[in-house]
């Protein structure tokens, strides 16, 4: 098959103008990419193996960084063997479908053999339930709604397949109402939140990551049952640190041409910082978001933290 000798980046160009900004469709009642709709029936019927991992976040909670301290971990800190392959290609996007040649995430995985660790963006009720049948392990990471709502925006600036942001104030209400690729940020949050004991899901905080990376990376260490020394962790937080992967071609996603992330707009590594909501928000905007965020966040005690 052709597509299988293209690279990632080669198979974008080829894709050409069949690249856009593509509709948000309702599926199950949340907001995703046509493209993954219209793919549903494979995706939701995916059946991992019991030894895959899945790395679920919201959309911009700290996924890469997650992703890079995972396979860090699971190779002892080596830096080159980190680098085989672009983060897309390592740890495979679930959902994820564009137009062809692009191979989907599902296409990626096919060619992988498990154990394999695997990206989703999917609400917990979206996620297949083989993962939850076969007891896959399951890390989300979740990132305060003031500073994941800035990093989205910018990210949906430069992201050329997902729907136009628009402006700054109609964005943020887009975010308050799930009306974003997607769906609900306090959904997304809160689901993973609840059944987090019941079915084992390691629930990392970024704002938690940046204050002790090497606390947090041992948590992960632990969870995946791996045993690496002091040295090594220590050498993961530089690695997985945001100025190493913001010049990391293959973690920063530079290898993604413009037609479809547009860096020139915003950086896909923009600051990584915690509390950067200050810069975006009007008091009275922010005010409001709080207000409204009282009221949908009542029935959970997350630990989110807006500042460190």
């Amino acid at each position: 098959m052709e597509k299988e000798q293209l690279s990632y980046e080669e198979a974008i160009r080829r894709a050409g103008d069949a690249i856009q900004r593509f509709p948000l469709i309702d599926v199950h009642g949340v907001p995703l990419m046509s493209t993954i709709a219209e793919n549903w029936k494979s995706v939701s019927e995916f059946c991992p193996d019991p030894s895959d991992l899945l790395i679920s976040t919201y959309p911009k909670a700290g996924t890469t960084w997650t992703q890079e301290i995972v396979d860090l971990l699971l190779h002892n800190g080596d830096a080159e063997v980190c680098k085989r392959a672009p983060t897309a290609v390592r740890i495979p996007f679930l959902e994820i479908c564009a137009p062809s040649p692009i191979p989907s995430g599902l296409d990626l995985l096919e060619q992988m053999k498990p154990p394999r660790v695997i990206k989703t963006h999917l609400p917990i009720q979206l996620v297949p339930k083989g993962f939850w049948e076969n007891k896959c392990k399951v890390i989300y990471t979740a990132r305060n709604a003031k500073d994941n709502l800035v990093s989205y925006f910018h990210f949906d600036r430069m992201n050329l397949t997902q729907p136009e942001p628009g402006p700054w104030d109609g964005y943020i209400h887009k975010f308050m109402q799930g009306q974003l690729g997607w769906g609900s940020w306090y959904d997304h949050v809160k689901g993973y939140w609840k059944e987090r004991k019941e079915r084992n899901i390691l629930y990392m905080l970024y704002e938690d990551m940046k204050e002790n990376p090497f606390r947090e990376i041992k948590r992960i260490m632990h969870y995946l049952d791996l045993s690496v020394s002091e040295d090594v962790i220590k050498r993961i937080v530089q690695l997985a640190s945001f100025q190493v992967m913001k010049d990391n071609p293959m973690a920063n996603y530079s290898y993604i041409p413009k037609p479809l992330f547009d860096q020139s707009i915003s950086a896909f590594m923009r600051k990584g910082e915690v509390g950067d909501w200050v810069n975006h928000f009007t008091s009275a905007q922010s005010q409001m978001f709080d207000e409204d965020y009282a009221n949908q966040m009542k029935d959970v005690d997350i630990p989110f933290r807006f500042s460190i």
